[in-house]
């Protein structure tokens, strides 16, 4: 659920804003699954899943904002200093998109970081207004999705991604 089609990929598995970008650059194909693996038997877990039935459908990536590249992105500020958890990829698989299933994942995501005792909640949508968004960039959620989780807008950015700007949503979890 978390790593490209082609497990021999050098993209993403999640790991683009969770590692630094020297590592990231170097781990190449198996290497970054075998990555996400050792992750996955850490705690906490590097993320949460969404499930119909037994299949797993989705994916959020969430950990706390200081294990992240997010911790020193000058595009995207900070609000404060308390040690937010960070929300920055929902994926959900084809056949199960348009049924609610990045509701649930942004959802169980607040759950899990609060469950994990952050303070507050962060994620960096996309504000594409009523524009469409390339499925490929559509990983890092779109506004009106954590508006309708409660999520408040608490700053703008200078990040753009597939030509929209992110804006900075939080949500107070105390």
């Amino acid at each position: 659920m978390v790593g490209p089609k082609s497990p021999g990929a050098n993209v993403c598995w999640c790991l683009s804003y969770r590692i630094p970008s020297k590592l990231n650059n170097e781990l190449r194909g198996p290497d970054r699954g075998e990555y996400v693996a050792e992750l996955c038997r850490g705690e906490p877990a590097p993320g949460v899943i969404a499930y119909d039935g037994d299949e797993p459908v989705g994916w959020a990536a969430v950990a706390p904002r200081s294990a992240t590249s997010f911790a020193r992105n000058r595009k995207i500020p900070h609000v404060d200093d308390l040690p937010v958890w960070s929300l920055w990829c929902i994926r959900v698989r084809p056949g199960h998109r348009k049924q609610g299933v990045s509701h649930a994942l942004i959802a169980g995501a607040v759950d899990f970081a609060r469950d994990h005792g952050a303070p507050a909640i962060e994620a960096y949508p996309l504000d594409n207004g009523d524009a469409k968004v390339d499925i490929t960039m559509a990983y890092a959620g779109i506004r009106k999705n954590f508006e309708r989780a409660g999520f408040s807008h608490a700053a703008d950015t200078t990040s753009v991604l597939a030509g929209h700007p992110r804006v900075l949503m939080r949500l107070d979890l105390r």
